[in-house]
């Protein structure tokens, strides 16, 4: 009796071990609604446009964070300033690590490189402004120097990665 207990005890643990299991889907980022990261989901094979939305919505933060210091809500005021320069941050450091990855990849990346070349640059006046006239800056001080400064890095590492990007095809004529 003994033997036919432990025989079936351990054919369940072998089925249970044998069942198929499906890959968890990626992880979504906590900075993103789920409408971005479906868009995000659905450029997967696409790694400019990929870079080309984390930069929208890195402007779209900046945009609202902007909105914030204009119109001071009453509730919060300071974790919400906080949030939109993380979530910012987070989505060009995103940006930066698929320019990264294309490189890697041998992808042609040639435009997202270029974006962000041009983006960062102008990211970086509108936080440059933000730090020298910014509103109740101790609020958020840490969080904005840590915007400029992983901007910077965005920005430098796109300039690097310029001069390692494949050049564009030449179409000979016949």
């Amino acid at each position: 009796m003994k033997s036919k207990v432990w025989l079936l005890f351990l054919s369940s643990v072998l089925l249970a071990a044998a069942r198929p299991t499906r890959a968890a889907p990626p992880p979504q980022k906590d900075y993103l609604t789920a409408l971005e990261a479906d868009k995000i989901r659905d450029a997967e094979n696409n790694t400019n446009e990929r870079i080309r939305l984390f930069l929208t919505f890195a402007e779209d933060r900046l945009k609202k964070f902007q909105y914030e210091l204009e119109h001071p809500s009453s509730n919060r005021h300071g974790d919400m300033l906080n949030s939109l320069l993380n979530a910012y941050v987070g989505c060009v450091d995103d940006a930066a690590d698929l320019i990264q990855l294309g490189l890697e990849k041998q992808d042609n990346i040639r435009k997202g490189v270029d974006l962000m070349s041009s983006r960062t640059k102008e990211f970086l006046v509108v936080l440059g402004k933000i730090s020298a006239e910014g509103p109740e800056k101790e609020l958020y001080k840490d969080n904005l120097d840590d915007a400029i400064e992983g901007t910077r890095d965005a920005m430098n590492d796109a300039e690097k990665a310029k001069k390692k990007v494949a050049p564009p095809p030449i179409r000979r004529k016949n």
